[in-house]
């Protein structure tokens, strides 16, 4: 899509229309958790053609048929159902995509268990610059250190929705990565270790240095040791907004997926500039996210622009999911030049390849 678009031609019926489903959304939102936890979509989504009654419905779900109507009533309003002869109900198209569709389901399910209660705190967040809406869950000062602690249902739908985008990519990027033949890559915010297990995988002479806070490195270095590999990694404990943080020296390959995000751009800045002081003319630093403005698709820009709001309300309360205008003005900041510059990789990812600017003296 053209990002900076045009206003909408649009009737003011349908805008009027359109600010109402902004007024309700959070209604009508819980009403699509509740038909998708009491499995009243998945029955419809099941029944195909023939459809359901509010009876059928009722028994299946084990709840009221006057819960089942008023669900299903807002839910045929939002185009999820639509209902014949009062009172059979089938699934519509956009109801289908809220039951099958992964993308949807690990959004839907991001926005519920992780953001909702949060993002109350919104206004309070943008205001304050801090993630005023983490209080839900605990005192901490961002969700990062938080992750392992969180409750279970809370650190599942992040980590699928983290995950998801992510993993979609692995396939596409890895022979880029390794076209140089890396002897030493070094993940920069390890998380759960599946890219350091991807790459050991893919080629078995890798060794992999991991950057990350202590609590993830737990995390990552016990499911490398299940599969085997835990003398093909190294592990280095690391707040990289710590005024003393130092990168590890001596890799090949410095790879930044979806984790420069977490910061603010002078945080972002700082991180890049001490990234360059242990690269050679030799090293690349690979840089992959997804920006607002460099998505083929409506879909992909909403969820991003979304996104962008758990940072503020959640996160760390002064990070974003990028203009990659804005990136690469860092980049350039840090003393880095763009090599190769891909979009369209996986979900809408871009993977910037970097390369120290040796024109530029520290």
């Amino acid at each position: 899509m053209d990002y900076y678009s045009k206003p909408k031609d649009i009737s003011a019926l349908d805008a009027k229309l359109e600010a109402q489903k902004i007024a309700f959304s959070p209604i009508a939102f819980q009403a699509v958790i509740t038909l998708l936890r009491t499995d009243i979509l998945k029955y419809l989504s099941d029944t195909g053609e023939e459809g359901a009654t509010a009876k059928q419905l009722a028994v299946q779900s084990n709840i009221s048929e006057y819960g089942v109507k008023v669900l299903l009533d807002m839910a045929a309003s939002m185009g999820v159902v639509w209902i014949e002869n009062d009172d059979t109900f089938r699934l519509d198209k956009i109801g289908h995509f809220i039951v099958n569709d992964k993308l949807t389901l690990a959004n839907i399910n991001f926005t519920q268990d992780v953001c909702y209660q949060g993002m109350f705190h919104l206004e309070e967040a943008i205001r304050s610059g801090e993630p005023s809406g983490l209080k839900v869950f605990g005192d901490w000062p961002t969700i990062y250190p938080a992750l392992t602690s969180l409750p279970d249902n809370v650190k599942k739908s992040w980590f699928e929705f983290d995950h998801f985008y992510s993993d979609h990519s692995f396939p596409e990027v890895l022979p880029i990565i390794f076209e140089d033949k890396p002897q030493c890559i070094l993940d920069v915010g390890g998380n759960t270790g599946k890219w350091t297990l991807a790459c050991l995988n893919f080629d078995t002479d890798v060794h992999m240095a991991i950057m990350d806070l202590p609590q993830q490195l737990a995390v990552l270095q016990s499911n490398v040791a299940e599969q085997g590999m835990s003398e093909r990694i190294e592990v280095h404990s690391t707040d990289l907004l710590a005024a003393d943080a130092q990168f590890y020296q001596g890799a090949d390959v410095i790879w930044m997926s979806q984790f420069l995000d977490c910061f603010s751009q002078e945080q972002i800045l700082d991180i890049l500039k001490g990234a360059v002081k242990v690269m050679t003319p030799d090293t690349s630093l690979f840089i992959m996210e997804t920006y607002c403005d460099r998505q083929r698709f409506d879909a992909a820009t909403y969820c991003i622009n979304a996104t962008s709001l758990y940072f503020t309300a959640l996160a760390n309360g002064d990070s974003r999911m990028y203009h990659s205008g804005d990136f690469i003005k860092l980049i350039q900041k840090a003393g880095l030049y763009v090599e190769k510059d891909i979009d369209d990789i996986g979900l809408g990812h871009t993977l910037f390849k970097c390369r120290k600017n040796m024109r530029i003296t520290d």
